[in-house]
């Protein structure tokens, strides 16, 4: 069915890096033209953003654990994508592991589309895995049209996705150059990680299970490893900001290296962290605040390339598990739905506008999975928006946010900024501003999410 041409005009649109008035024109999911704000368009459905918003690209997050199949009960594809939509959301890029069977060949890949396809309700893509099993054989699933292939250096924490040593490494960065895909990685370094089960319910004990130097070891290895190849690597979900210095250097040297790091590192401290406050365990652990101070320098000094949830949910249960020792609990932080409200809220503490942090909610994320047309608004893209209340009151309730399991490190915390309207090629598909930004917000519609494939001619 063809959509009435849309107009949406803002008084503040991030368009090309920057803020400033506009009218995006849409028509057939697409954007077909930007205007001043004020530009007269005939024959279409108009929508204003209130002056106290900003129009946003979708945002991109190319760090999920969607989980389902397999363990569907910790996360699905209906609840993360909808989550993704209140968070403003529109693209995502699912990672190969939690879900059974993990996508580490071409038939489980088909398995996931499966899943995901009557369920999405936004665009998702898929990571392969690279583990021991497939070395050798990771062009099969490259064609299938996996955006890239995530590995760990230490072990995963589930028994069915394995974890390369160094030989491997090296051998997967090798067949990564070959078949021109890139390889994203977990850098931690096994031989010097302390976890050797119940720690206690003291989180100290587990901070320091896991040191900085493991992460400096792990991520000296992967540029030791993208330089000799040529390689495209992808540090994972950096804590140790006494890192940035040495992927600072690979990349001036040429080195075809990115990085990430995610909300919690840049709005949490280990000070902070209660005794048995399990639901605040992740790998690699989230660092004191004079590491927090030094993410926010790779953030505005253009180091880190983007700021994603690595949203990685499981029941309530599991991450009670112990009485809230850190030690058994399992390790993930589940925040999909409020990335860039928590962000927004400490980057405004710190007199950072807007502007610097959004590229890496959009075209940051995008650029390391190789996603084309996502995160901008520009002529020719698909129109997918999101509009953002800059002062709107967020309080957090874990039982009221979208993920599936009611816990999450942002409980109760107050944020400031809230997604009210989220966009899909032009229909609204999340929507909290018909009753004003406090009221609860409604979904428009079924799923209209695609499945994307990073390989041009292969149905998703």
């Amino acid at each position: 069915m063809t959509q009435k041409r849309l107009v949406i005009r803002a008084g503040r649109a991030f368009i090309g890096g920057a803020s400033r008035p506009a009218a995006v024109v849409v028509e057939d999911g697409r954007i077909v033209d930007i205007l001043d704000a004020r530009d007269p368009v005939a024959n279409a459905k108009q929508r204003r953003v209130p002056d106290d918003a900003v129009l946003l690209p979708g945002l991109v997050d190319s760090h999920v654990h969607v989980n389902e199949p397999g363990r569907t009960e910790w996360e699905g594809f209906r609840s993360a994508t909808l989550a993704a939509a209140a968070g403003g959301i529109t693209t995502l890029v699912d990672m190969p592991l939690n879900s059974i069977p993990a996508t580490t060949t071409p038939d489980a890949l088909a398995v996931k589309k499966a899943a995901a396809a009557p369920a999405a309700f936004v665009d998702v893509g898929f990571w392969g895995g690279a583990v021991p099993e497939n070395l050798g054989n990771l062009e099969a699933l490259h064609h299938a049209g996996v955006y890239g292939f995530k590995c760990f250096l230490a072990p995963s924490g589930v028994d069915e996705f394995g974890h390369l040593d160094r030989s491997q490494l090296a051998a997967a960065m090798e067949e990564i150059a070959a078949i021109g895909s890139r390889l994203i990685v977990h850098a931690e370094d096994p031989a010097l990680l302390h976890d050797t089960g119940a720690l206690g319910r003291g989180y100290e004990a587990f901070l320091a299970s896991r040191p900085p130097a493991s992460e400096a070891s792990a991520i000296g290895a992967v540029i030791d490893e993208a330089r000799r190849t040529g390689a495209r690597a992808h540090i994972l979900h950096l804590s140790d900001a006494h890192s940035l210095p040495a992927i600072r250097a690979a990349k001036a040297e040429g080195v075809a290296l990115t990085v990430e790091t995610c909300p919690h590192y840049l709005t949490i401290t280990a000070e902070e962290i209660p005794d048995g406050a399990s639901e605040f365990k992740c790998c690699p652990p989230i660092r004191d605040s004079g590491n927090r101070d030094l993410l926010w320098e790779g953030v505005v000094d253009g180091t880190i390339d983007a700021i994603v949830s690595d949203h990685s949910p499981s029941t309530v249960d599991l991450k009670r598990s112990g009485d809230g020792d850190f030690g058994l609990a399992w390790g993930g932080i589940a925040g999909l739905q409020v990335g860039l409200s928590a962000v927004w809220t400490e980057a405004r503490g710190r007199g950072i506008p807007l502007e610097t942090i959004l590229p890496l909610y959009t075209t940051g994320p995008a650029r390391v999975a190789g996603l084309e047309g996502a995160g901008v608004i520009e002529v020719g893209a698909p129109a997918h928006l999101t509009v953002f209340g800059l002062d709107d009151a967020f309080p957090i309730s874990a039982g009221e946010l979208l993920h599936r399991n009611p816990i999450t490190a942002y409980d109760h915390r107050t944020l400031t900024g809230r997604v009210r309207r989220t966009w899909l090629r032009g229909r609204t598909v999340y929507d909290v501003t018909e009753g004003g930004a406090g009221q609860s917000p409604r979904f428009r519609g079924r799923p209209r999410g695609r499945l994307l494939s990073a390989v041009a001619g292969v149905p998703a």
